[in-house]
């Protein structure tokens, strides 16, 4: 009987601390330099490394000319979560999810806006398709198309950190939440995994805090 009685308590504890693991969080930003990450700018006369640089221990993102800084690692399962401020008057940004292969302008992925007023919509690029789009029967498809934000703006002031929480599901789900205020959630048609993205499009701004919580499954 005390024999059960340890085996009983020792699974026990087991079940405990299976339930109580936290989940990995990986942080994708080191505050120091952009290891880990690919630039790119859609300017060939303009050195990548010029548009995306770390200052003050945040990723200073120069705005022009358009491009992207790219994870090496693609990511599905996760819960994103990237912050930033604009550096002077808010412009015009962009997270990238379920990005693919290729360096270009504009390559196939979710673009999660940061437009000022805008945060939230969603943009699909590169020919990305979602369930959630809505093209009228005969219509023509943007070249841009959207998918637009549930609720009015939940950002913050410029110059005032925000929180963009992004969920990316291995069913094609992106669902995105601005600082606290549930925004958005579509479903891509054709993949399930990719890279991640921070998008230099407008003006300047800034990125902490970057990191992706792996999803109990």
């Amino acid at each position: 009987m005390k024999r059960l009685s340890l085996i009983a308590a020792a699974v026990l504890a087991l079940l405990v601390c299976s339930c109580s693991q936290k989940p990995e969080t990986i942080q994708l930003f080191n505050g120091e330099n952009l290891d880990g990450w690919t630039l790119f700018a859609n300017d060939p006369d303009v050195n990548p490394a010029d548009v995306f640089s770390v200052v003050d221990g945040n990723i200073r993102v120069a705005g022009q000319p358009f491009g992207f800084m790219r994870t090496n690692e693609k990511y599905t399962d996760v819960k994103l979560s990237v912050e930033w401020r604009w550096v002077g008057q808010g412009s015009n940004s962009g997270i990238f999810s379920l990005v693919q292969d290729g360096l270009l302008c504009w390559p196939n992925a979710i673009e999660c806006q940061l437009k000022a007023g805008s945060a939230g919509d969603v943009v699909l690029l590169g020919g990305s398709d979602v369930k959630e789009l809505d093209v009228p029967e005969g219509g023509e498809r943007p070249r841009f198309p959207m998918v637009r934000k549930e609720n009015d703006s939940s950002e913050k002031p410029d110059g005032e950190w925000n929180l963009a929480e992004i969920v990316i599901t291995s069913d094609g789900g992106v669902d995105i939440t601005i600082n606290g205020v549930h925004q958005n959630h579509v479903t891509n048609k054709n993949y399930t995994e990719g890279y991640i993205a921070l998008q230099s499009e407008g003006g300047p701004l800034e990125f902490r805090n970057v990191s992706v919580t792996k999803l109990n499954k």
